[in-house]
């Protein structure tokens, strides 16, 4: 099954294995990827014996052929969303083939509601044709034949990925579609996230009330049951990130780092951390962060508040903050004007506990990452 196209990662994520690019595309295989071979490979293979009255060993073989199809298949559907998106500007980072299907991952959103739903249903077009065309196959091949059993399976199985990812929730691609259109009606994306975001859990209870219902009319192989469950697990858990990210996002405008930036008190380098202390309880930053300064006045470290706390209050006046102190050069620096946008931007390429706020070559402030999670997540429990 495919899945809808993941946020932004930071760079230096790893998306899995990488054995290759395709249009220039980067492919990587996810770990969970031998646990869906596993499974497909004994269920088909078991399937196909039946059915052709073959040796167990043929049909292991069988079912590892029908594995690399379907997965041939799913790499067809998430090209079609990964050229689209290039077609209309969109940044491809790379396609992930994973235990329930694969995802596209993109630099960014799509621009309008109509880019968006091209991007959205090119996939499952994708699927439809090949689903055509196993389906053209099976009538043209003779009955009984492994080749009219493979080509049967394929069509069934990209039908069946085509109308399930067109379901109108989130994080499918019918729910992508649904936003778009949301959005085109409402003029706010975030609005048309949480739509379809609701929708997708709607999808997700649905599914796994058919799983059940399959289970208990016993029309779903036992082995087959842990995965469906897992689809709907996913289903629900995407949804609820849309509805999240969607949240998130509507909050961005209020990024501003002149106010959300703690401010700075210097003290210089071998002061005793106790006296640091008194200097920013009697100054007019009793909130503010410490940071050291050379002898020529330049800030070079920033005391870890973390590190600084864990000193026992007897030593403090023996210890300097030079010890608890990390270079800024260290940290990632963010300029004072920088939009919500761009800071999150920041947040997600260099993932920190706390970031230098400039401007020009002054250090005007540090942000730190619990403060953002506060500011745009207000009534989310946040480990301080």
């Amino acid at each position: 099954m495919e899945q809808t196209r993941r946020p932004r990662r930071r760079p230096d994520a790893r998306s899995g294995l990488t054995i290759g690019r395709v249009f220039g595309v980067p492919l990587h295989l996810n770990g969970s990827m031998v646990l869906l071979t596993l499974l497909v490979t004994v269920l088909y293979a078991e399937f196909a014996r039946r059915q052709l009255e073959l040796s167990q060993l043929a049909g292991y073989l069988i079912g590892f052929g029908f594995v690399v199809s379907l997965l041939g298949s799913v790499l067809l559907h998430e090209l079609g969303h990964a050229l689209t998106a290039r077609r209309y500007g969109i940044g491809v980072r790379g396609i992930t083939l994973e235990l329930l299907g694969g995802y596209t991952e993109m630099d960014r959103d799509a621009p309008t509601p109509r880019i968006d739903l091209l991007v959205s249903l090119a996939g499952p077009a994708v699927s439809a044709v090949l689903g055509v065309l196993a389906v053209a196959a099976t009538l043209a091949l003779p009955d009984g034949t492994l080749a009219n059993q493979l080509a049967f399976q394929l069509a069934v199985s990209n039908v069946i990925v085509a109308l399930f990812n067109m379901l109108p929730g989130l994080p499918l691609d019918g729910g992508r579609a649904l936003r778009a259109a949301v959005w085109a009606v409402t003029r706010d994306r975030h609005r048309g996230t949480e739509v379809a975001g609701w929708v997708g859990r709607v999808v997700a209870v649905g599914t796994a009330a058919l799983v059940a219902l399959l289970t208990l009319t016993r029309n779903l192989a036992p082995l087959a049951l842990p995965l469906m469950l897992l689809v709907a697990f996913t289903l629900w858990r995407g949804a609820g990130q849309s509805i999240r990210l969607a949240r998130i996002s509507r909050r961005l405008p209020l990024i501003d780092l002149s106010r959300l930036a703690r401010p700075v008190l210097a003290v210089p380098a071998g002061t005793p951390l106790a006296e640091a202390y008194r200097r920013r309880a009697d100054g007019s930053t009793p909130g503010g962060a410490l940071v050291v300064t050379d002898t020529a006045g330049r800030p070079v470290a920033l005391v870890d508040p973390a590190a600084a706390e864990a000193v026992p209050v007897e030593r403090r006046p023996w210890l300097a903050v030079d010890a608890v102190a990390r270079s800024l050069s260290g940290l990632p620096a963010m300029p004072v004007g920088l939009d919500g946008e761009r800071v999150m931007q920041t947040v997600q390429s260099h993932p920190g506990a706390q970031y230098v706020v400039t401007s020009g070559e002054d250090v005007v402030g540090i942000l730190h990452i619990a403060d953002l999670a506060q500011l745009l997540e207000p009534k989310r429990k946040m480990n301080t």
